[in-house]
């Protein structure tokens, strides 16, 4: 019965996320100064989180439920030979005890990760404008708007192909604004994060793939024209 389905994905409020206001971020920017402006939100993240302060350093970002739905799983099964690498990570969010116990574990561990047991919408904000990557390996996921987000801040998602997670971020290389991968295997995950560090050693490729992503159209204008062109399409279908 696929055929008598229609996906239509949530929008977001870019007067709430959006750079260009610098609400609850350090620095303001534009598309414009999407590079500088990214630059200088990370160093002053890395300076506050105790974090080495390197602009040169991809910066990971993870905003989520600590659930095995989100993927944490994954990302512990791969952590540690992923953060053995010239990389820092640091994830916000809140959950199951068993993974918020096994990342705090990891977070002493590693210089170069930085784990946030809670929820707080001021760094967010901060996370979002400073990160290089955004990851999103969940499970499953009906829309999902933290990659929708990230995106209005330039920051490049990777995702599981899952509902709106797929529906929205489509691969590097075939004029996509992020980068995904299939299967729920913590190391299929881990070969296209690599795929994405090694685009971003290349400058001009990084640069324009961030305004890529800060130009797809999130907003619910777009959403709600989806909602008007598919009713007028059911009324035309029965008249």
């Amino acid at each position: 019965i696929s055929y008598k389905l229609y996906g239509i994905i949530n929008g977001i409020d870019y007067e709430y996320f959006s750079p260009k206001a610098g609400t609850d971020i350090y620095e303001s920017y534009t598309e414009k100064s999407l590079d500088d402006g990214k630059r200088k939100n990370k160093l002053a993240l890395q300076s506050e989180l105790q974090l080495s302060v390197d602009d040169e350093i991809p910066l990971i970002v993870m905003i989520t439920r600590l659930t095995e739905t989100k993927g944490i799983d994954l990302i512990l099964h791969i952590i540690d030979e992923l953060l053995s690498e010239r990389v820092q990570l640091v994830i916000l969010g809140s959950g199951d005890e068993v993974y918020e116990s096994a990342l705090r574990a990891k977070g002493e561990k590693f210089d170069n990760l930085k784990v946030i047991i809670g929820f707080d919408r001021a760094m967010s904000k901060k996370l979002y404008a400073a990160a290089d990557i955004f990851l999103m390996p969940s499970k499953s996921e009906p829309c999902g708007l933290a990659q929708m987000i990230a995106c209005s801040y330039g920051t490049v998602p990777i995702v599981r192909e899952t509902g709106g997670l797929y529906d929205s971020i489509k691969p590097y290389g075939n004029g996509g604004n992020g980068f995904t991968f299939a299967s729920c295997n913590a190391y299929d995950m881990l070969y296209v994060i690599h795929e994405a560090l090694n685009t971003y050693k290349n400058k001009e490729q990084w640069v324009a793939l961030m305004k890529k992503a800060a130009t797809t159209d999130f907003s619910w204008s777009y959403s709600a024209n989806e909602y008007k062109k598919l009713y007028e399409d059911t009324y035309n279908s029965w008249n």
